[in-house]
């Protein structure tokens, strides 16, 4: 097991001037997750609406959102974006926050970033009001789909994902929201 101390790392809340760097990483990420057999028009237009820097901006002066970062050495690696008060028909609760990305750099998954990550987004979700978290995942990303239930996410059931005009078949988590601990948990790999 490796040490969840081992990569020295800190989380802050993003600003404004976190946008381009985040757009950057949020492509990439979104790349390597979701142009696994190459890119293509909607893969490319959804990459380019969702991290252009100044839609993340936005998002990241929204009171309703909450975009937490991961730094090494002034250098970002991860970032994770919550929806305050956004139910799901799924979930039925007013209250539930969305987590709409965890993005980890791939070279720093398995290192901590991902789970602390969480963990720090769990916390201010529930400062924030919220009594629940939910994600969905999509069923192509096996490593995401193991990483949730480790983290206390049940699965609720099937749900579709809109990329651009297609459909994709994801599976929707969500956790009660309590009081987050914060143990090492197992490193094999994890976000």
């Amino acid at each position: 097991m490796i040490d969840c101390k081992a990569l020295d790392f800190t989380l802050r809340r993003a600003t404004h001037s976190d946008a381009l760097t985040l757009a950057v990483l949020g492509m990439q990420v979104f790349l390597d997750t979701y142009a696994t057999e190459g890119v293509r028009e909607a893969i490319a237009r959804e990459a380019l609406e969702s991290f252009d820097p100044e839609t993340l901006a936005a998002i990241i002066q929204n009171p309703r959102e909450l975009v937490l970062v991961a730094e090494v050495n002034r250098h970002v690696v991860g970032f994770a974006q919550v929806s305050l008060n956004n139910d799901h028909p799924m979930i039925d609760d007013r209250h539930a926050a969305e987590l709409k990305r965890l993005y980890v750099q791939e070279r720093f998954t398995g290192r901590g970033v991902g789970w602390r990550l969480l963990r720090h987004a769990e916390e201010e979700a529930l400062a924030g009001g919220a009594s629940a978290m939910w994600a969905t995942v999509w069923v192509g990303n096996p490593r995401a789909l193991q990483f949730y239930p480790r983290q206390g996410y049940t699965c609720v059931g099937p749900a579709v994902h809109r990329l651009q005009a297609e459909t994709h078949q994801n599976d929707l988590f969500c956790k009660p929201m309590t009081t987050p601990t914060r143990d090492c948990p197992p490193f094999d790999n994890a976000l």
